[in-house]
């Protein structure tokens, strides 16, 4: 989860190192720090707290070098101080790594170093890792970084990456990948290594993304990739189409907000060339199993974290309804540890906007283990999840910056409908005019959405009004019901307050038990076959003098009848089909929980203790 940047070329290194740190932090920001190295020597800056304070302190005691990594910190094993912080040393001075991931056994590695005379000075399993390294290179004159690195790499177990440099042997750079990403960029005489694209795009778009198990020895030569036995491996060199605007702000306060309001457009770019109107057809080029196999396919498993798991709930839904195949649904983090079953007629589809979610990725290799098929829906292409899936359905929704996910979400949204006509039509359990008459509101969800997200302003004014209230709560029926629980997790992750999703159906089971004047309770509520019900719970919340949030669609008089303005709210959107009325409803919520968090004053972008990609476990 942190972020890691290399770099070794011609340029000043310092400036590249805190630009590629900027363009990570939404991955850390607990801690920052940079090494370099110039006249044989490993120079450091590091600071607690974000990247500005690195900046800060390299004003106030400037360096450069002609080669250098950097790092931006989320912490897991020590608190975020300076001390802590990246890039860590060995006992010499002479070796520095950046480390994302976790050493599992790095205490007993630690206790073992500090036995025969090595001193520690944090309280990180990164530290470890300079230490081995070390010893490597004192054990046996004139070892290369690279092969110390190698015999450390046969100490230490976990899920881990990390970039290490020496002044023992210059003019190089290596990087290793044990789990968490390391891509490699490859520009004009210049060299990069990251933990992400986003790090190296505003300077080339050439990158090889390593495999687990593998290294990447950078000189001013060039790069070789080895596995951890030191053989060489082949390595494809891809090229990254985002382009770097794409990930600025373009006006907008937050990264959040304009990724919120580039939705249709990432809508449209993952349906762009999927569908035929004329054939009622879906075409999944990337899906790499046989039409025989699909046809056999009795079963899906839908696998995910956080907002992809929510992204996942609504996918059974589509899936049961279009393709007539039982879906389970499982959080990655859970369903390796329980007796699944599955086999070669179960397909288990992944859910990862990085690609790279520890615990998803784990999941995925047990169900394979298992012999089920494998698909992934992934934004991030060549990310491991892609290339450990049998097939892919890339989500076009460009880089996403803001750590709570927006557009990575309505992005999954459009991916599984796809998924869910295209095992229809395989199964052939899917008339054409049904499909025909779904795939046209699909291709017309774009606009709706920018219908839609006309609402921001209204809900600027409703959010001004409830931003101080400390407990929400979202209700939800049907295929809504996990956008209630989305709706409730965008709230928290940003704003800090307490909010819960529901089934509106359970409310008398338990939570309306804690409604009262002082707890909102977010309703969605569009005109759908369970409206009536949904109007029964609104009416059970008023009863007890709760405030209603209701978001719902155009033209219902009996909502707005029984809501009172001076402490109620409705936002009306868009009619849409109701098996698309999740992307819909979902907008003003992402909206309400961006509102509350810049009224109340919280980082947007950055909440505290999250990170973008979830690279441990």
């Amino acid at each position: 989860m942190c972020g890691i940047i290399g770099y070794l070329g011609s340029k000043e290194v310092v400036p590249i190192l805190l630009d590629g740190l900027r363009r990570l932090e939404y991955r850390g920001y607990d801690s920052a720090g940079v090494a370099v190295v110039r006249n044989g020597q490993i120079e450091r800056r590091r600071s607690a707290g974000k990247l500005v304070n690195l900046e800060q302190a390299i004003d106030s005691q400037p360096l450069d070098g002609l080669y250098g990594v950097g790092h931006t910190r989320w912490a897991t094993h020590g608190r975020p101080t300076e001390e802590n912080a990246h890039p860590h040393q060995d006992c010499t001075g002479k070796i520095v790594v950046v480390h994302n991931g976790i050493i599992e056994n790095y205490l007993d590695l630690k206790h073992e170093l500090q036995k025969i005379g090595h001193t520690f000075v944090t309280e990180t399993d990164s530290e470890v890792i300079a230490h081995l390294i070390e010893q490597e290179m004192n054990a046996v004159s004139h070892l290369t970084l690279e092969d110390a690195a190698r015999q450390a790499l046969l100490h230490m177990r976990g899920l881990f990456a990390f970039v290490a440099i020496s002044s023992d042997d210059p003019e190089k750079i290596i990087a290793v990948r044990n789990g968490p990403p390391i891509v490699v960029g490859l520009g004009d005489n210049e060299f990069f290594v990251a933990s992400d694209t986003p790090a190296i795009l505003s300077h080339t778009r050439d990158v090889v993304f390593l495999g687990d198990e593998e290294m990447a020895v950078v000189t001013r030569r060039g790069v070789e990739f080895t596995n951890f036995a030191g053989t060489p491996v082949s390595k494809a060199t891809q090229r990254v189409l985002w382009d770097p605007v794409m990930a600025e702000k373009s006006g907008y306060r937050h990264f959040m907000l304009k990724e919120i309001f580039e939705q249709p457009r990432a809508a449209e770019e993952t349906l762009l060339g999927r569908v035929s109107l004329d054939t009622g057809k879906v075409f999944l080029e990337e899906i790499a199993i046989s039409e025989a196999d699909l046809r056999n396919v009795n079963k899906v498993a839908l696998v995910a974290c956080g907002t992809s798991w929510h992204a996942a709930l609504v996918g059974k839904f589509l899936i049961e309804r279009f393709a007539g195949l039982p879906v389970e649904v499982d959080y990655g983090s859970e369903y390796r540890y329980r007796d699944f079953i599955v086999d070669r007629n179960t397909l288990v589809v992944i859910i990862t906007q990085s690609g790279e979610t520890a615990d998803t990725l784990a999941a995925l290799r047990e169900a394979r283990k298992k012999g089920a098929r494998s698909l992934a829906i992934c934004n991030v292409v060549g990310s491991m999840a892609t290339r450990e899936s049998e097939g892919t359905i890339y989500t076009h929704a460009g880089p996403e910056i803001g750590v709570a996910s927006t557009k990575a979400f309505t992005s999954q949204l459009v991916a599984l409908n796809l998924l869910a006509l295209f095992l229809g039509q395989m199964k052939g359990s899917l008339r054409e005019a049904d499909a025909r008459s779904h795939l046209t509101a699909l291709m017309q969800l774009p606009k709706q959405m920018e219908h839609a997200l006309k609402s921001s302003g209204t809900v600027e004014e409703i959010a001004g009004r409830f931003f101080n209230r400390t407990d929400f709560l979202f209700l939800g029926r049907g295929i809504n019901y996990p956008i209630a629980l989305e709706g409730a997790l965008k709230l928290k992750e940003i704003s800090y307050i307490h909010a819960e999703g529901y089934p509106a159906g359970e409310m008398k089971h338990g939570p309306i038990a804690l409604i009262d004047s002082n707890m909102p309770v977010v309703s969605i509520a569009p005109n759908d076959h369970v409206f009536e019900k949904m109007l029964g719970n609104i009416q059970e919340v008023k009863a007890r003098g709760g405030s209603v949030i209701a978001i719902t669609t155009e033209g219902h008089d009996t909502l707005k009848s029984i809501l009172d303005p001076a402490q109620d709210a409705m936002i009306a959107l868009p009619r849409v089909p109701a098996m698309l009325s999740p992307i819909a409803m979902v907008l003003p919520l992402q909206l309400l929980a961006y509102y509350v968090a810049v009224r109340r004053g919280c980082d947007v972008d950055q909440p505290r203790n999250l990170a973008k990609s979830v690279t441990v476990e």
